[in-house]
């Protein structure tokens, strides 16, 4: 079954993160399949209109006005023509919106099913219940998913999580993994120090990525083992904090700061190092950790969320997110080091190379393409229960949104009918070339 699908979501390149990773990737494979692909995102700066990526993937840059941390201001209505138009104009069957955090992905498939079109969303985050960021975001994804034809999770407590905040059925969510592409990192051992231990920490510098755990982690290190060095690639509000680390203890020799990395230079990073280190707090997959793994390193990693589901024992240490508990487990993966109990990084890159792979992952996603594709079109009247369901004053809410939607999309129906849109040609793609 060929398919049409539309990738919505606001991070996508020149954006960097595993999101726009994901999006990418299993774009390019699903084209690589036979299926048409393309990509609605807002603009980035002068990246605007139409681009064109490797494989023929086309590319909407939409301009839509960015509120806070790349994600659109949330508005409904304001985004309905422009959507409308790259639907009808590539004939899209299906509407994949990728991220919790993704305003413009829950007003896509909010849109597309007013349209009548089927809706698969990829839940990449795990949130918490009490504090009032996670109650609004809880609520939003509520809404967002009492319509979905179905989610996707990429670990097995992440859809744990997803069920317990969007009160869904176990049922119509699956469990797709991320994967790495291995060409990307292989390893070398040559561009390891010979006589020291290198420490490499990857990721964005903020607080949920555990860098309060990671300031207290450094100075006991570096007083206990004194050929150990640490290199951090990443940037964040939370820099300032590792910087003044540094200064207090005097580690500017041991310390380094590689700044913000593009994904395309962060291999060249983990090849310098023997560990890695991740000290996030909360976690729904952590594909860094994956990375790393193919690219030779031991990893010690915090005990949260999905993590634990990721890497087989002998490749990872698992600890609490604590200092005390994570200075231990370093201290294990350093003495392995030492003792050389660790597996060679060419075999730990083969391991990896067979665990995780777009081919599979685009697969698995086509059967859930499929899957949706044989679902019966849900009646207004049962849309309109399921949102009136979501609670006694936000349901009443979401019931006026869906009937302000569709008299909107009436309104456009007859200031620019779907016969007027000229549909976009649909070129031949070379098929299983990802196989």
């Amino acid at each position: 079954m060929r398919h049409h699908i539309c990738m919505v979501c606001d991070f996508f390149y020149p954006n960097q993160g595993g999101v726009e990773s994901h999006v990418y990737h299993l774009s390019q494979c699903l084209l690589d399949r036979g299926h048409k692909v393309v990509i609605a995102t807002h603009s980035y700066g002068n990246r605007k209109g139409i681009r064109y990526l490797d494989n023929g993937l086309k590319v909407y840059y939409l301009p839509f006005p960015v509120m806070y941390n790349q994600s659109i201001l949330p508005t409904i209505l304001t985004t309905l023509p422009l959507l409308r138009n790259v639907f009808i104009r590539e004939n899209i069957t299906i509407v994949h919106g990728h991220s919790a955090f993704s305003t413009m992905a829950h007003e896509g498939m909010f849109h597309a099913r007013n349209m009548g079109i089927k809706t698969v969303f990829t839940d990449h985050s795990l949130f918490g219940f009490a504090d009032a960021s996670s109650i609004l975001t809880n609520k939003l994804l509520k809404f967002s998913l009492a319509d979905c034809s179905h989610a996707i999770c990429v670990s097995h407590t992440s859809k744990e999580n997803t069920v317990l905040r969007a009160r869904i059925q176990p049922d119509t969510v699956s469990v797709i993994p991320n994967a790495v592409d291995a060409s990307m990192f292989v390893p070398d051992p040559s561009k390891r120090h010979k006589n020291k231990i290198t420490i490499v920490i990857v990721s964005r510098l903020v607080y949920r990525k555990g860098m309060d755990l990671l300031a207290g982690i450094i100075p006991i290190i570096c007083n206990k083992h004194p050929d150990v060095q640490f290199i951090i690639g990443g940037d964040g509000p939370k820099r300032i904090i590792l910087e003044e680390i540094r200064e207090n203890y005097q580690l500017q020799d041991r310390v380094k700061f590689c700044g913000s990395l593009r994904h395309s230079e962060v291999r060249d990073v983990l090849v310098q190092g023997d560990i890695l280190i991740n000290t996030s707090l909360t976690e729904a997959f952590c594909i860094a950790i994956v990375e790393a793994a193919c690219c030779g390193l031991q990893v010690v990693s915090t005990k949260v969320g999905g993590v634990p589901e990721v890497l087989p024992p002998e490749m990872i240490k698992l600890a609490e997110p604590s200092v005390k508990a994570l200075v231990v487990a370093l201290d294990e993966a350093i003495s392995d080091h030492r003792a050389g109990n660790v597996l060679h990084p060419l075999e730990a890159h083969e391991r990896i190379k067979t665990m995780y792979t777009w081919p599979n992952v685009a697969t698995r996603t086509e059967v859930v393409y499929d899957m949706v594709q044989t679902l019966p079109h849900r009646d207004k009247r049962t849309r309109i229960n399921r949102y009136y369901q979501c609670g006694p004053l936000a349901g009443k809410l979401f019931v006026i949104a869906m009937v302000l939607d569709l008299f909107f999309l009436y309104i456009l129906q007859i200031l620019l009918p779907e016969k007027n849109i000229e549909l976009a040609p649909d070129f031949a793609q070379q098929v299983n070339k990802c196989a």
